[in-house]
């Protein structure tokens, strides 16, 4: 049980996980403030456009009345919809920004790779792989004329 104990301490202190849990806490603030400007704002825009048409209102009673009526609340699923467009937009956003400074950075820190040169080469007569600077190939013996002209 101990054993047991200790693994789960490494994992919950894991970097990934504390990131992951700070996101989400991030995400819960941020949810509510898309919830607010949907409802508050955004909503009450589209309601004036369309003549003061309160979407809240926008249900559709399928069968029954009074507080057992089966009502599909057509209104609240369009203002999820619109919450929802607005959440991925953001986060579009910011992804999109955040994947831009990463290549900035990238390029100020000159992270590209330089290919290393090459240390063998092809002997020319026996196809043969042989050292880069070699100017008689080991293998057929034969000079190799592009070392021996440099």
């Amino acid at each position: 049980m101990k054993a047991f104990f200790k693994e789960f301490k490494k994992f919950i202190t894991r970097g990934n996980v504390m990131d992951m849990a700070v996101g989400i806490i991030i995400g819960g603030a941020f949810t509510a403030i898309v919830n607010s400007l949907v409802d508050n704002i955004i909503m009450p825009l589209i309601s004036a456009i369309f003549g003061g048409t309160n979407f809240d209102s926008w249900n559709v009673t399928l069968r029954g009345s009074g507080e057992s009526a089966v009502v599909l609340g057509l209104g609240t699923f369009l203002a999820a919809v619109v919450n929802f467009l607005l959440i991925a937009l953001v986060l579009f956003c910011v992804l999109k920004a955040l994947n831009k400074a990463s290549e900035m950075r990238d390029k100020l820190l000159h992270k590209e790779v330089a290919e290393e040169a090459p240390k063998t080469k092809i002997c020319p007569y026996c196809k043969s792989e042989i050292p880069v600077d070699a100017t008689r190939c080991p293998h057929c013996t034969s000079v190799l004329e592009e070392a021996a002209k440099s």
